[in-house]
């Protein structure tokens, strides 16, 4: 779905109008007219409004432009549903919300992340030494690990 119609659809689920949207992001309705018809895109300001005021990430009003994937533990992350949040309750659209929440991580080390993945994710499809051998070399090339 393209930003204008991801945008108009919000809107009309929050029983809003055009103004009263405009009203509550300090901007035209004009504005708003423009996002809608796909003329231009919101600021990134105005873009971390209406995720807070529609409580939808980023990603998906632009459509889901990108393929996000948890920099932790490298899950897809395919629903806001699945992404983290800051103490202040914005999305954090870098870590699933079990790998990092309110301002924190889950796993102290990735020997523990490790350890949950090869009990968690092993099965008679991927036995524990192939999860083990995979997940060792995949989280190190993720931006949380690779510090």
């Amino acid at each position: 779905m393209e930003t204008c119609e991801v945008l108009r659809s919000l809107r009309d689920q929050h029983g809003l109008t055009q103004e009263e949207l405009a009203e509550r992001l300090f901007v035209t309705r004009q504005a708003v007219s423009r996002w809608e018809n796909g003329e231009t895109l919101p600021n990134t300001d105005t873009l971390r409004r209406l995720s807070a005021l529609f409580g939808v990430s980023i990603n998906t009003l632009l459509g889901s432009p990108r393929q996000l994937v948890c920099q932790c533990c490298g899950m897809s992350l395919t629903d806001d549903g699945q992404l983290s949040r800051e103490p202040d309750g914005s999305f954090n659209e870098e870590y699933c919300k079990w790998c990092y929440a309110d301002g924190k991580f889950t796993y102290g080390s990735m020997e523990q992340l490790l350890e949950f993945l090869v009990d968690h994710m092993s099965g008679d499809q991927f036995p524990p030494e192939q999860a083990r051998a995979y997940f060792t070399a995949a989280l190190p090339k993720l931006k949380h690990w690779s510090k």
